[in-house]
């Protein structure tokens, strides 16, 4: 039977869409072996707080593989395949050791590497500790954050330092864990989907941002060096309000305040958060984030939260949803081939070729870009708000052009020319 059309054009038809073709695995599916899933590995990801690291080990799930993360009496952070290399017991059940990990089913002692430093019962002229490894990942901590690379050995990058993550005024702080029930995916283009705000946080669900987000914006998109962001323009009374959220590969945005109005003149603003979607598999997603704290703030509003996981009651949910409920309504993960893309689409539609374009060329033997460092030792990026007071044009499509103009005009100095930070320390 083949499958039925995507597009209905008559009333009382869905039974055309009960064969429905399947999800795109080509930028859906994490697993190893999975392009999508190769393309992610080829990156740091974040896989837990650093809190969570206690005297006990630490059973996760990233990209489809069962993991254990724990820190040693010496202060290493190990990541280890999940499951014994001897007989398979689960090493969430393992002994934190002065090095290493010790299996509690017979006492093999892996080191964060994944040497084997003792296999206990068995003779003493064995040279198995010699000849075998346990599965391991490189880790990297920072600021609150622990951090893998699951790919090839010899294609591990530098752990980038965002200048998101040095801004002066500024702290960084290590958020909670937030998890999504669907794909990782749309939880990412979420983020190139400007629309949105000015419907779920506004208009349809009542104001959980500012009213101004209400304003629909005039929309364009940058490709930037480290991934690509979207313009937005509104009119605020004699103000034109710049916003800039930026996609940063593979799976990273940053974005600006939520409570901006656009109503006070300022210069740029750094984002107030850097997020990761990272997929636990195909179907769970697990985000990680940085709050960009002000100083003299303890923490930014509380506003970031609301509706970013299911913790609400479910009747509130459907008078008043947020981003998980829009995303995880979308199905566990997006069927592309039942979608009508719409022109409010442009973003996700970049977001989607931009992904495909990585993936096909590493598969091609390319491997993925590396962003620039500059010479203090920063990866510059571009999410920020800023609001210039620039009345309004004499007619409503001159002012669409002046603000569009505007908008253009300004993400491109910011692309050209970053800010000067100082020096990161040796």
């Amino acid at each position: 039977m083949t499958s039925k059309p995507a597009f209905l054009t008559e009333p009382y038809s869905a039974y055309e869409h009960t064969m429905v073709r399947a999800e795109d695995p080509e930028i859906t599916r994490v697993g190893p072996g999975t392009p999508c899933g190769e393309y992610l590995r080829r990156f740091w990801q974040p896989i837990c707080l650093t809190k969570e690291l206690t005297d006990l080990p630490l059973a996760i799930k990233i990209m489809g593989e069962d993991l254990v993360v724990f820190r040693d009496f010496r202060g290493q952070i190990g990541c280890l395949e999940l499951h014994c290399a001897h007989r398979g017991t689960s090493l969430e059940y393992g002994l934190v050791s002065e090095e290493g990990i010790r299996c509690c089913y017979h006492g093999w002692l892996f080191d964060t590497d994944g040497k084997i430093l003792d296999t206990p019962g068995e003779p003493q002229d064995s040279t198995l500790k010699d000849r075998l490894c346990q599965g391991a990942y490189p880790t990297h901590e920072y600021k609150g954050l622990v951090f893998a690379y699951m790919g090839p050995a010899e294609f591990k990058p530098p752990f980038p330092i965002y200048d998101s993550y040095n801004w002066p005024g500024t702290r960084i702080v290590a958020s909670h864990r937030e998890y999504n029930d669907c794909n990782w995916l749309q939880v990412k283009e979420n983020c190139m989907d400007p629309v949105h705000l000015s419907f779920l946080h506004t208009r349809t669900a009542g104001t959980q941002f500012t009213d101004e987000f209400g304003i629909l914006a005039e929309l364009d998109f940058i490709d930037t060096p480290v991934g690509m962001s979207y313009i937005a323009t509104r009119r605020v009374d004699d103000n034109i309000w710049l916003r800039m959220v930026e996609f940063i590969r593979p799976n990273i945005h940053q974005f600006g305040a939520n409570l901006e109005n656009g109503r006070v003149e300022h210069p740029r603003q750094p984002p107030i958060m850097c997020q990761w979607a990272v997929p636990i598999d195909d179907v769970q997603t697990v985000k990680f984030s940085y709050r960009i704290i002000p100083d003299g703030m303890d923490d930014i509003p509380a506003v970031v939260d609301f509706g970013q996981v299911n913790d609400r009651p479910y009747e509130e949910r459907q008078r008043i949803p947020g981003d998980y409920d829009a995303l995880a309504g979308q199905r566990d993960i997006t069927v592309h081939d039942l979608e009508h893309l719409a022109t409010s689409d442009v973003g996700v539609i970049l977001l989607r070729n931009f992904l495909r374009k990585e993936i096909r060329e590493l598969l091609e033997g390319e491997e993925p870009a590396r962003a620039p460092v500059d010479e203090n030792g920063y990866t510059r990026t571009n999410a920020n708000d800023t609001v210039m007071r620039i009345p309004a044009a004499a007619t409503e499509p001159e002012d669409i052009k002046l603000m569009r103009e505007t908008g253009r005009k300004m993400a491109e100095e910011y692309v050209a020319n970053p800010p000067s930070l100082p020096k990161l320390p040796d």
